[in-house]
């Protein structure tokens, strides 16, 4: 029975092993050096710059943030707990960790930078624009938006040459129409909460990033996005989020 326990504990060991999440990473030259993009989960990213460390909307569900690299930024995009997660964040907070995040935001973290939409700010050399993130179509039995305008940020990054958008959680509202010369897009892709298929494929073409990813799309067929894009000088990037 003995040999039998220890056998069972370690077949379980090797199943633990196997089912951690292997982070796809992808990397895009800018002038001032490589980023470093790891698709964590969910709508949560890691870039990495300079031997700087970005993460954005850490989530303890769908990673272990205490084997994860120490951030020197955090961005949040809004409240909601699968965007905003304190234990999260409190495990890659070091010392000197600057966290920017809406004004809602405010109370839930420590000592943070408070951008609202169209606020500008650069922290070590990364240019940060915040950018309306809401909805207009989609809302809760209440009539209240699941995402209400002027809450919450998307953000876009720039990184020496190259611009990161980082849309949170929206739809495709038309302040997008504004965004110019996206090398990136993160696009959220799950219904009712943010946007479908077809509003993710309407969002790209008000400002036709060179390449868009969509993100948090639970079990939305990413599919239907790369056939409504195929036509379009956009390369669309199917990662495991």
């Amino acid at each position: 029975m003995k040999l039998l326990g220890v056998v069972l504990l370690m077949l379980g060991l090797a199943v633990n092993v196997t089912a951690q999440k292997v982070f796809e990473k992808d990397t895009l030259k800018t002038s001032g050096g490589p980023v470093v993009i790891t698709c964590v989960g969910h709508g949560s990213l890691c870039l990495e710059w300079k031997d700087q460390i970005i993460h954005i909307d850490p989530f303890g569900r769908v990673a272990d943030y205490s084997k994860l690299p120490k951030a020197d930024l955090i961005l949040i995009t809004h409240q909601h707990g699968d965007h905003l997660d304190p234990q999260a964040i409190g495990k890659i907070t070091k010392e000197d960790t600057r966290i920017v995040c809406p004004e809602i935001c405010r109370e839930l973290v420590t000592n943070p930078f408070v951008m609202k939409n169209g606020d500008t700010l650069n922290i070590s050399g990364i240019h940060i624009l915040a950018v309306p993130a809401y909805n207009i179509q989609h809302k809760r039995d209440s009539g209240e938006p699941f995402h209400v305008k002027g809450v919450g940020n998307g953000y876009v990054l720039t990184f020496s040459d190259k611009k990161i958008y980082i849309a949170g959680d929206t739809e495709d509202i038309p302040e997008m129409a504004d965004l110019k010369n996206i090398d990136i897009a993160f696009l959220p892709m799950n219904l009712p909460y943010t946007m479908s298929p077809e509003m993710v494929a309407s969002a790209v073409k008000m400002f036709y990033p060179k390449i868009v990813y969509p993100y948090h799309f639970g079990d939305t067929d990413t599919g239907k996005l790369v056939k409504l894009l195929k036509n379009e000088d956009v390369e669309v990037r199917v990662r495991n989020f």
